[in-house]
């Protein structure tokens, strides 16, 4: 079926036409680990020879000098610095880096610089670098506290490293991140009662529980270990929300909880569609103009990607979104959001009307997967369980 059949023409033929630009945030990916986790398809390569730490610094710099022009004048208001394992650098690296952007760029006096770290021993000892580099935001990897879970997730760190780690962050940064995993092989649901609990032990700002998932181009994937039924996997979820829920943390995303006041304002940026530049090794951006939205992804291997960026040519594809694309990619991002989106926000990111997606928007509504007023549009309960189900509405052909 056409877009003329699904929608009025005038509405078909609507043209992107921002008044006004999304706010900005960087994303730096440092693309090397000591060792691939069987669960992980995130852009990572073991280091087997050695960091080239110097040589990748030179290159993320030369990236930021050739990606200006598509930023020039927009302010940054977040910074996150992913892998990989970004703490194996050192911390006089990141301050070379965050040096660099705050040079090239308009970095607001209150921007949220987050850095992604391991708690192997060696990284934890680095925090106080970090923390004088610049770095605001600690995310560290935990994944478990329990000693039998990480050795089947395939974590370099045991417990106790992991415990320490936080209590050597805390003595530096006052606003940290604790990853969280659940549904993990032969996980009991006291074992994730447990996780949760500890972790909690340490009152941080925000904790992430995520779902563990066989994703493709994983170990995991090629030989799938036994893990919890869906039935358990539900239960060790409330579990798992209801304490926090009475610890007074907020669950602003689908594997977000935050302290009020806390919440990423960097993940939040991408899940009220904001734009991003992304530099490094396989780094995605996505960048508003005023007549248009454009996707990038760099080169994913760090050697090609390092040769790329001397050779003055670190994207290796580019696209333009269209209106479909648009309307798509939006409601991905937002409806993760357990509050939902103001409905202005719809027209403000994409520059379309809200009306380009009415259909999807009353059928979804008459499904019970969503809730909408004059002000609000929201994932129901049924919405948040189902929300796969829920977002696949509104992908057209």
């Amino acid at each position: 079926m056409s877009v003329q059949a699904l929608h009025p023409v005038g509405l078909a033929a609507q043209a992107v036409n921002f008044q006004a630009l999304p706010p900005l945030s960087l994303y730096i990916h440092i693309p090397w680990c000591v060792r691939k986790c069987p669960y992980c398809d995130f852009n990572s390569h073991e280091a087997r020879n050695g960091l080239p730490e110097d040589d990748y610094v030179a290159a993320l710099t030369r990236d930021l000098e050739l990606a200006l022009p598509l930023v020039w004048g927009r302010r940054v208001y977040s910074v996150f610095i992913g892998g990989g394992t970004p703490s194996l650098f050192s911390a006089q690296a990141m301050e070379r880096i965050l040096g660099t952007v705050r040079m090239l760029l308009p970095l607001d006096v209150n921007a949220e610089i987050t850095l992604e770290a391991n708690p192997g021993t060696v990284e934890a000892e680095k925090f106080a670098g970090f923390r004088e580099a610049g770095v605001t935001r600690l995310s560290l990897g935990i994944q478990s506290f329990n000693e039998t879970h990480l050795k089947a997730l395939g974590r370099i760190h045991d417990a106790s490293e992991a415990r320490r780690a936080v209590e050597i962050a805390q003595q530096h940064f006052d606003n940290i991140n604790l990853d969280l995993m659940y549904a993990l092989p032969q996980q009991t649901l006291a074992e994730a009662e447990q996780d949760v609990s500890t972790a909690l032990s340490y009152a941080p700002q925000h904790l992430s529980c995520y779902h563990l998932t066989l994703e493709p181009n994983t170990l995991f994937y090629r030989h799938p270990p036994a893990l919890p039924d869906d039935d358990a996997s539900s239960e060790m979820q409330q579990r798992i929300e209801q304490p926090l829920a009475a610890h007074g943390y907020l669950h602003y995303e689908t594997s977000a909880f935050a302290q009020p006041g806390k919440q990423s304002r960097h993940n939040l940026n991408y899940w009220q569609f904001g734009d991003y530049l992304g530099i490094g090794a396989g780094a995605h951006s996505k960048l508003s103009f005023h007549d248009k939205v454009i996707r990038q992804a760099r080169y994913k291997q760090p050697q090609a990607y390092m040769e790329q960026v001397r050779q003055g040519a670190p994207v290796q594809s580019e696209q333009t979104l269209t209106r479909d694309d648009l309307c798509f990619e939006f409601m991905m991002n937002a409806l993760r959001l357990n509050q939902g989106f103001d409905a202005n926000l719809f027209s403000e990111r994409t520059s379309l009307p809200l009306l380009l997606i009415r259909k999807e928007l009353e059928q979804a509504e008459q499904r019970g997967l969503l809730s909408r007023d004059q002000q609000r549009i929201a994932p129901t309960e049924q919405g948040r369980v189902f929300l796969n189900d829920l977002l696949q509405m509104f992908l057209r052909d």
